[in-house]
């Protein structure tokens, strides 16, 4: 009875202010500290008071759970969305009345200082001074957070501007009124700043950024208030912290990394194995076709909307079909809507529970049997109307799923929605945007955005999903070189065949699905006779499958550290505000630095090089960073650079990942700094990669003796046989990788 009792009364505690209140009224840092008219350590209730607790746990030596909720309340039988990952918690640090008199505790280089009445905690180090001050105010339902004198990122996918300071976000997830342009919204309640970040394990909440303070306002349903702060003097520190709360990302298969070809209406059996042809016989690399539902599309791959039965009009013999794709080299995937709205549970559950319709084992046994005909992967759509826990177990689902259909391959699941922890299953992709040059300028900052809200396997429908008057052969050129250099490569969008390598020089764009309107704003005729538009993307696709083992080694690195391949600037270069503040360029992983083209007719681009070296990646020129540059471009050229210092593999062009191919791997280095690289390469498919088959091979240079130095860390499946090396522009050596530490003179 008396548990009981203590979840009413903190639920009226901590449920007191409405949303409104947040939205509409600002508080001043003084009005948070200053004392409220009831005591903070007490929820008042019929028949007196009940106290409240205040919990500190170690998470690890950066990491820091705050929890209060009233006495002997359990908020982990609450809270449990799925979003943080599993593990055993060690002893709390504390354990307080929020009534008592506050103290001073340790935790490794921080002292941790607690004040009462009202509730204050303060993260101090004897160097950096105060890194963050949490203030507690239950009477009015919030919690106070500083910003450190610098710019905050965070709160989910889809956000903007970048730097959250100054906004309101009622963290709705869904389209929302900026889907054209910015994609959809997924909201995350993870913020970071300068030497920390927050994540606010709750149900629910609303952010207010606009005043001296940050506030987050915990929905009126939470039970008491559950915290992770997090503290490291780089934000690639933070970022790790992050994914040991919600779950390192995992390793996806080699496939999906490399091109996918989305296709929506489809003729006849013959058209679709057609296009699949055309890839291998134009030599265009590509490793997965996607094929939409009918609904969306007069003729897809299944029945209708949320239906799995196959269209016999294109898929006549299902199994014979993706078994001719698959000689073709090709995965198979399929969209699909219409996920049941109450979607709860595990693909594991049994018995009555897995009869339910809204159960994760009933609702994956349909995807079961395509599974057994040789389907690869899924592209889960819809589901903006899915609590935070239902997209969870949408996300898990697949990879779960998917590990028990079929244990020896990785799955892949491209969804629409997400939340914290999304990293552990699956990708993102932003919705169905409008093609439109200022969409593809505000994509590029989206998908930075998306690596520091943890979401690091990401992309965009290139080309935009809905045609506009600006949808060109231009527009679709430059959003294909931006994609080439996006985790997810992936073309999508109606009038589907101009989406295609190959589509600008047909004559034709084929269905527009854009209604009776379609003629007034889609290319004419004489626009469709392009045949600059192939041998480009040609150039992007060749490039793509080049950087494949520089692509997975980084994807390895996202794997063991959580820092994402699109990377801000500032993550390299944290104490650089212009390169925290650049969200039209990016780091590819740890080395390549992309300047995507958003302006039509363009002949220049202009790009913020931080300090030091860099290098032209088309001409090995060298330039000097620290300023703006204005290079040069054509409609062939996307600005590419490469760090002073990097230690760059690329591997020949191949048609397809998995491509058997004699030709070593080739490592070029580029000098002026020292550097260091891991080489990693497994078999790319399987999950053999935990138990020790894998191959590492560590790099480094020493630029003061331009000497590379190189060994072997990881000998169960070498990534090479043999290495070429040279400097940028340079001739190439071969050396063969041996047990020992060895070095190279250059």
């Amino acid at each position: 009875m008396k548990k009981d009792y203590s979840r009413r009364a903190v639920m009226s505690g901590l449920g007191a202010v409405s949303a409104a209140v947040l939205l509409n009224q600002r508080f001043t840092y003084a009005e948070m500290l200053a004392p409220s008219s009831e005591p903070v350590g007490t929820v008042p209730v019929a028949g007196g008071p009940v106290g409240m607790e205040l919990t500190l746990t170690a998470v690890t030596d950066s990491t820091l759970r705050v929890s209060i909720a009233a006495v002997d309340e359990l908020l982990d039988r609450y809270y449990e969305d799925g979003s943080v990952a599993p593990r055993i918690f060690a002893r709390p640090m504390l354990t307080l009345r929020t009534d008592a008199p506050g103290q001073n505790i340790p935790w490794g280089e921080y002292t941790v200082r607690i004040a009462t009445q009202p509730l204050r905690i303060a993260v101090e180090h004897p160097q950096r001074g105060v890194v963050q001050e949490l203030n507690f105010r239950p009477d009015l339902n919030q919690i106070g957070f500083g910003y450190n004198n610098a710019p905050v990122y965070g709160m989910g996918p889809g956000a903007h501007p970048m730097d959250r300071r100054g906004v309101k976000d009622i963290m709705r997830n869904g389209a929302g009124d900026n889907l054209r342009v910015f994609g959809a919204r997924n909201p995350i309640p993870w913020l970071m700043g300068k030497g920390w970040g927050l994540y606010f394990h709750e149900p629910g909440g609303q952010f207010d950024l606009s005043g001296d303070m940050g506030l987050f306002k915990p929905s009126d349903s939470a039970r008491g208030q559950d915290l992770y702060l997090c503290v490291s003097p780089t934000p690639a520190g933070l970022l790790r912290q992050y994914a040991e709360i919600t779950g390192f990302p995992h390793l996806p298969a080699k496939w999906t990394l490399g091109f996918q070809q989305s296709h929506r209406t489809i003729d006849s059996r013959e058209e679709i194995l057609a296009e699949a042809r055309t890839f291998r016989d134009k030599k265009l690399p590509c490793d997965a076709v996607i094929y939409l539902g009918t609904g969306f599309c007069p003729s897809g791959w299944n029945t209708g909307h949320g239906s799995f039965v196959l269209n016999q009009a294109v898929f006549p013999d299902p199994e014979a079909m993706v078994r001719e794709f698959h000689d073709l080299h090709f995965n198979v995937v399929l969209h699909v809507v219409n996920p049941p709205e109450d979607l709860h549970g595990k693909v594991t559950d049994t018995g009555l529970a897995a009869s339910v319709p809204g159960d994760a084992a009933n609702y994956w046994q349909q995807h079961v049997p395509l599974i057994k005909t040789g389907v690869d992967g899924w592209w889960p759509d819809e589901g903006d109307v899915l609590p935070v826990a239902s997209r969870l177990v949408r996300n898990r689902m697949y990879w779960e799923g998917g590990r028990m259909a079929t244990p020896n391959r990785r799955p892949f699941a491209l969804h629409r929605n997400c939340y914290a922890g999304i990293q552990r299953w699956g990708w993102l992709w932003s919705g169905d945007t409008f093609s439109t040059w200022k969409t593809l300028e505000a994509q590029i900052a989206m998908g930075i955005s998306a690596g520091l809200n943890g979401v690091p396997y990401w992309g965009t429908d290139i080309g935009g999903f809905v045609p506009t008057k600006e949808f060109t052969a231009e527009l679709f050129v430059r959003w294909f070189q931006f994609g080439a250099f996006c985790p997810s490569f992936r073309c999508h969008g109606r009038t589907w065949q101009l989406r295609r390598p190959w589509g600008w020089n047909t004559g034709s764009y084929g269905a527009s699905e854009m209604g009776a309107n379609a003629e007034a704003f889609l290319p004419k005729a004489e626009e469709l006779h392009n045949a600059a538009v192939e041998p480009i993307c040609r150039k992007y696709l060749n490039t793509r499958s080049q950087l494949m083992p520089y692509l997975y080694s980084a994807t390895w690195e996202t794997h063991k550290t959580g820092i994402p391949l699109i990377r801000s600037l500032g993550l390299a270069f944290p104490e650089d505000q212009t390169a925290w503040a650049t969200a039209d360029a990016y780091l590819f992983g740890p080395s390549l630095l992309v300047a995507p083209v958003f302006e039509p007719g363009a002949t220049e681009r202009t790009v913020y090089l931080p300090a030091g070296g860099w290098y032209d990646f088309w001409t090995a020129k060298r330039i000097e960073g620290g300023t703006t540059v204005t290079v040069p471009t054509t409609l062939e050229t996307l600005p590419l650079f490469v760090r002073a210092g990097s230690i760059v593999p690329t591997g020949p062009v191949k048609q397809y990942v998995a491509e058997p191919s004699t030709e070593p791997v080739r490592l070029t280095v580029y000098p002026g700094a020292d550097g260091r690289f891991q080489l990693y390469d497994d078999d790319g498919l399987s999950f053999a990669y935990e138990k020790g088959s894998f191959g590492c091979v560590d790099l480094k240079w020493d630029d003061a003796r331009k000497t590379l130095h190189y060994s072997v860390v990881k000998d169960g499946l070498l990534p090479v046989k043999e290495l070429m090396v040279s400097l940028a522009g340079g001739e190439m050596k071969r050396i063969v990788p041996r047990q020992v530490v060895q070095a190279i003179e250059l």
